[in-house]
């Protein structure tokens, strides 16, 4: 498995817009094959911070979704809401184990 994390900051008065930005890039990514997870998140208590948490079947996966149509897309309308450089960091993982308690 591989998991991509990535954190980017924008300034508090174009938040909406970043997350209507993502929210339509996180079906587009959930549909590519290798996709098993595309979820944002934010700090709570910082209106800045935005962040996606992925995971693919493999790096492979991932890097077709870094080379897609919908990436650039998202880019293009996430990049210049930026106020600092995003930070990703990516892993390759392998699952333990799953509970569903």
């Amino acid at each position: 498995m591989f998991i991509a994390i990535v954190d980017f900051t924008v300034a508090p008065e174009n938040r909406p817009v970043a997350l209507a930005a993502l929210a339509e890039d996180a079906p587009v990514a959930r549909s590519l094959p290798g996709n098993l997870s595309f979820r944002t998140f934010s700090n709570s208590g910082d209106n800045t911070h935005l962040g996606i948490f992925q995971e693919w079947e493999t790096v492979a996966d991932f890097e077709r979704y870094v080379a897609s149509p919908g990436f650039a897309k998202a880019g293009q309308a996430l990049r210049p809401l930026m106020t600092s450089a995003p930070i990703s960091r990516r892993f390759e993982a392998k699952l333990f184990e799953e509970v569903r308690a």
